[in-house]
């Protein structure tokens, strides 16, 4: 919504319009628009392009990217027959901050944020002219290394990859409530009884790029009460498909994943370590780790058998602890299948269970 604020405000004052200190965002599919703030906006280099700031205004406590300062520069490019018209007038750049795919170099920015842009720039570009836009974050890359952007292959910065106009605490109710709504809606249709669970934007980002025949929730934090929820409305089979940072948290009984209530992830693993009789001096290493990526590794260093094995005992307990905390809210049979993939967005583990899927994310 802000880069839209902040691109709109841009080119409006690219093509000699007045100033405003807001944009009316409009929303695709929605008649409701949404009051942006704007900062301020300038022409620079002689006034062939346009600078417009604002700052991100989630209302969010816990959001990292409460108050991220966005720049938006503008520019038109005439069509010639150098520069033919696109079919999509408007050329997204990932400026310095702006998470961009390790693989491909491309923009990580979703459908929903692309389509955000054209409802709010396509009406304002001149005839005749394709549009330019490069979106900067000042603070994108410091603030990307606190997140798991690197698990799933962003790099650079901060990834644009929202799927709604609204912003949810992936650690409040809302979402919860967001996520068992999307649940019932799914199991009133054509439902087949299986069903995937992946945890915030990113992990729902790569569920997306394999052709699963089951249905994809995203389902922030909760993940607990809403594979509750799932036995409940008799779902058969749920499968937790995450990063390994992130779903380690189940197989120690973590079922609400959000940092800022439990971590736990280096002393989980260390637990099972030891169970498997991993020498106490590789222990000792690990305990002075600070991310299950870099165990990973230190553990593959010292002995690939016995890190392979190690990360597959993970997988199972997750799918067995994940079973015996919904049978005590509900008795069930429901079957909890868990994928795991590792910071290279590999497909690395299947519990028992989630070995039988695992071909639908290949």
């Amino acid at each position: 919504m802000w880069v839209a604020g902040a691109a709109s405000s841009a080119l409006k004052k690219l093509v000699g319009l007045p100033f405003d200190n807001y944009e009316l965002i409009k929303i695709p599919n929605e008649k409701k628009e949404i009051k942006i703030e704007i900062h301020s906006v300038g022409l620079l280099k002689d006034d062939s392009h346009a600078l417009g700031i604002t700052f991100a205004k989630s209302g969010l406590d816990l959001d990292i990217t409460q108050n991220l300062e966005i720049w938006t520069i503008v520019s038109l490019e005439k069509i010639s027959f150098n520069n033919p018209v696109q079919t999509i007038p408007i050329n997204i750049i990932a400026g310095s901050g702006v998470g961009i795919k390790e693989d491909t170099s491309e923009i990580c920015i979703s459908n929903f944020a692309k389509e955000v842009l054209y409802a709010n720039l396509l009406d304002r570009i001149p005839e005749g002219f394709n549009l330019n836009l490069e979106i900067i974050f000042p603070k994108g890359a410091f603030l990307a290394e606190r997140t798991s952007n690197k698990s799933f292959g962003i790099v650079d910065g901060l990834s644009i990859i929202g799927t709604s106009a609204e912003t949810y605490s992936s650690a409040s109710p809302d979402q919860l409530e967001e996520a068992k709504t999307n649940l019932a809606k799914l199991i009133q249709n054509d439902f087949k009884g299986k069903v995937v669970f992946v945890i915030g934007e990113n992990g729902l980002n790569l569920a997306e790029t394999y052709n699963v025949e089951f249905p994809i929730i995203k389902v922030g934090n909760w993940i607990g009460p809403l594979v509750v929820d799932a036995a409940i409305k008799k779902v058969k089979t749920v499968i937790l498909f995450g990063y390994h940072g992130k779903l380690i948290k189940l197989a120690g009984g973590i079922f609400h994943t959000h940092n800022h209530l439990a971590d736990g992830r280096i002393e989980i693993l260390i637990y099972l370590a030891v169970k498997e009789k991993v020498p106490s001096e590789i222990v000792v290493k690990l305990s002075e780790l600070k991310t299950l990526e870099d165990a990973l590794l230190l553990l593959e260093k010292f002995n690939k058998s016995i890190a392979e094995k190690l990360f597959q005992n993970l997988t199972n307990t997750i799918e067995k602890r994940t079973h015996d905390y919904v049978n005590r809210y509900v008795k069930t049979d429901m079957e909890i299948a868990s994928i795991i993939f590792d910071r290279k967005r590999e497909i690395r583990w299947a519990g028992i269970c989630g070995s039988k899927y695992i071909s639908y994310f290949r």
